[in-house]
């Protein structure tokens, strides 16, 4: 009788691919972003150029080490090669770049939408303040009446004077009274 294999079940099919080979596409992401920016750095074109200057010279000039003569066939084949790579991890980049970009600008609106309805709050309780202190009396208000009565009370002869002198006899009366 045949073995089975550890981890496989007879009730589902097999997958189509005998050898699956698992990508982590977080990394491969990282990995494509680093080497698009190596590709466009100095650094890159700079030994890139040394290397095709050599490649040229070489062949050009070495009679017994002429790998790729003058039409420079297998240099065009590399440089096609390294740009059929280059170009769509070029473009994974951008890709995850834009996604970046979009989450960020979500968390922007979402962020200037939170501050709009905290400043909203804010100038509605201030409002709600303002109502409140126009009801109570403030400073300013207290000073000027009092600075008024005292300016009716400085006065001889001013009919608050006589009503409040009168007033306070009054009330010694009626207090000498009830004792």
């Amino acid at each position: 009788m045949a073995e089975r294999r550890p981890g496989r079940r007879l009730d589902q099919p097999r997958s189509g691919r005998r050898f699956a080979v698992e990508i982590d596409p977080e990394t491969f992401g990282r990995l494509s972003e680093n080497l698009a920016r190596f590709l466009g750095t100095g650094t890159f074109l700079f030994w890139q150029t040394l290397l095709v200057i050599t490649w040229i010279v070489l062949n050009l000039v070495a009679v017994n080490l002429r790998w790729d003569p003058y039409p420079f066939i297998l240099l065009n084949l590399a440089f096609s090669t390294q740009a059929a790579y280059a170009a769509p991890l070029i473009l994974l980049a951008q890709n995850r770049q834009d996604d970046r970009d979009r989450i960020t600008l979500d968390e922007d609106r979402h962020r200037a939408s939170q501050t709009k309805a905290d400043t909203e709050f804010i100038a509605r309780e201030l409002a709600a303040l303002r109502v409140a202190i126009g009801e109570t009396a403030t400073r300013d208000y207290l000073r000027g009446e009092l600075d008024r009565l005292r300016a009716d009370l400085s006065e001889p002869g001013s009919e608050p004077v006589k009503r409040g002198r009168d007033k306070k006899r009054e009330d010694k009366k009626q207090t000498a009274k009830a004792d």
